[in-house]
């Protein structure tokens, strides 16, 4: 990225942006280096600044969500990083609509589900990201993904001029296992899922068992869950396993004893540590058992 595309996003966000803000601590890796400049969202005039600045300047842009998907090198991100903030995290329920802004956390949107007497969302209690970044990836787990409930999203993409959200229907979204048609420019300001009516008791007994199952198989601490998605009729974590590379360290980063297909950075680690595990242990299965793993994590920088 040219300093010149920096220098002039920065003149143009000039009252909302923060320069070379750490943004390794939002991921739930916690290590990585800063953005070059830095804004939180919080409202539509923050939001035009944005896509302003942005189409105007070519400025590379990141969205950070709940960062539970993302490993920031430690040189940085060059350019815009932006994550929505309190203003995108309402919830609402009519009927049998759930509305959730973007930046709101998935296992709230769990819990907030059940206690409207609604079924289809316990799922999300084990998701540690956002909506945004839900739709997104298409996030899922316990059998299923976000597309199995989603109705429509309205998006916007930073790159344009306006800052104007399209309604996208979810068949038009390209969903499909850990994918979707959403854009690395793009803004996910809110979502809206069409659930069940559920028995409230039933509902938490469901996000009860969720929680328990996740404490028990997978483990805690700084890791962004599943590094790899898990090939047709396989499990990432049981090939990892079988190539002999749980426990495997580079650093400050090692494949986790609990589960293969997890990777934990050490308190005050490098976020390259992690990334060079992730090679090795792409490169090592491979070379073992000749199954190319697809990383899951967005790798930046």
């Amino acid at each position: 990225m040219s300093a010149p595309a920096l220098e002039k996003a920065a003149e143009l966000l000039e009252e909302v942006a923060r320069r070379d803000v750490p943004v390794g601590p939002l991921t739930t890796y916690r290590v990585g280096g800063n953005a070059a400049l830095f804004v939180e969202i919080d409202g539509e005039p923050d939001l035009e600044a944005v896509c302003t600045a942005v189409s105007v300047s070519g400025v590379p842009v990141l969205v950070v969500g709940k960062g539970s998907n993302l490993l920031v090198a430690d040189a940085g991100f060059p350019g815009l990083a932006v994550q929505l903030g309190e203003g995108f995290t309402g919830i609402t329920t009519e009927d049998t609509v759930l509305e959730a802004g973007g930046g709101a956390a998935c296992p709230v949107v769990a819990r907030r589900s059940v206690a409207a007497g609604l079924t289809g969302m316990e799922w999300a209690v084990g998701v540690p990201g956002s909506v945004g970044g839900a739709v997104a990836m298409n996030a899922g787990g316990h059998g299923s993904e976000t597309k199995d409930r989603l109705a429509a999203a309205d998006v916007v993409d930073l790159a344009s001029a306006s800052p104007q959200p399209r309604s996208i229907p979810a068949a038009d979204l390209d969903l499909s296992y850990r994918h979707s048609a959403i854009g690395a420019s793009h803004l996910v300001l809110r979502a809206r899922f069409a659930l069940d009516r559920g028995d409230p008791e039933e509902g938490a007994a469901r996000i009860a068992e969720i929680v328990r199952w996740r404490r028990e198989n997978q483990p805690g601490g700084q890791n962004a869950g599943s590094i790899f998605t898990n090939p047709p009729g396989d499990s990432a974590g049981r090939i990892i396993d079988a190539a002999g590379l749980k426990g495997f360290r580079i650093g400050t980063a090692q494949v986790s004893d609990k589960h293969a297909n997890f990777i934990q950075a050490d308190n005050g680690g490098s976020a390259d540590d992690v990334r060079r595990v992730i090679e090795t242990v792409r490169d090592l299965v491979a070379r073992r058992t000749g199954i190319e793993l697809q990383v899951e994590v967005r790798l930046v920088g």
